[in-house]
């Protein structure tokens, strides 16, 4: 087995809570996973799973406040703010909403040329990695000197994926990257992170709500809930035939085109509530 490019070990997050000696808020309960190499790990679940807190945790955007996060056999979740800038070579993110994430202010070329030059990589090399990113996400070479404004969603995001390759990284944590744009910009989004990853071998840390969109991509998932992680396994499996109860309300949560279908699995989702309902009751 390949060792871990990212190993996080009992991962605790926690807020504080405004209140005479209130317990602060634990986002993280202790959470374990570990992300391979060239791998692609999704990471599911609900608003307020702490699945997003996770991956803040991993690029030092989050309080970590116990465990460790373990980059190359180096525990990161403490380093300092220019040992972060020293690890972003590495380290990248892509972010939710396409249109809040590039500075309306740049040309295209600016943003995709701003981290190369936090990493002093000369100007000539530069401009040369610029016109190699827009080609590797599908963007013509005049898009360098247009602004944001100018590109549709889909493109937009393409244009936050390329800068997130700029310095070549091993690993790259996709905050639900697809959520803001419509189906069909979704797949093509998605085959371009797929295409992407055969090509250069990074490894994602891939954040979503929906198990439909990380089965495309993920070899193994996550499954989160109330900052623990409920299930944990191959990818195929954990999105076609979940074996947690909350992992199978997601799955039945999910719509599909088929209306006879979405009944059936609309009532079955149904169902598993009333018993899940029924189980909790039985418990207390």
């Amino acid at each position: 087995m390949t060792a871990p490019l990212l190993d996080c070990r009992d991962v605790v997050v926690e807020y504080p809570i405004k209140g005479w000696r209130r317990a602060p808020f634990k986002a993280l309960k202790g959470v374990s996973l570990d992300i391979r190499p060239g791998e692609t790990v999704g990471l599911v679940g609900e608003s307020g799973s702490g699945k997003t807190t996770l991956g803040r945790a991993v690029l030092g955007l989050a309080p970590v406040t116990g465990g460790e996060v373990m980059f190359d056999d180096t525990d990161i979740a403490h380093y300092s703010r220019p040992q972060r800038r020293g690890l972003s070579k590495d380290i990248q993110v892509v972010f939710q909403d396409p249109y809040t994430s590039l500075n309306p202010s740049l040309t295209i070329e600016q943003i995709l040329v701003e981290p190369l030059t936090v990493q002093n990589v000369p100007k000539a090399e530069a401009s040369k990695r610029v016109r190699e990113l827009l080609d590797q996400v599908g963007l013509p070479s005049n898009a360098a000197s247009r602004l944001p404004r100018e590109f549709s969603g889909g493109q937009r995001q393409r244009i936050a994926i390329a800068r997130a390759l700029a310095l070549r990284p091993r690993l790259i944590v996709c905050d639900e990257p697809v959520s803001a744009l419509d189906l069909s910009t979704q797949a093509r989004v998605l085959d371009l992170f797929k295409d992407i990853q055969d090509r250069t071998g990074v490894a994602y840390l891939f954040v979503s709500h929906d198990l439909a969109v990380v089965r495309h991509l993920s070899h193994r998932v996550a499954v989160m809930y109330r900052g623990e992680i409920v299930e944990w396994g191959d990818g195929n499996q954990v999105t076609s035939a979940p074996k947690h109860p909350y992992t199978q309300q997601l799955f039945l949560s999910a719509p599909i085109p088929d209306p006879v279908k979405q009944a059936a699995r609309r009532e079955a989702l149904l169902e598993l509530k009333e018993r899940n309902l029924a189980g909790a009751a039985g418990v207390n």
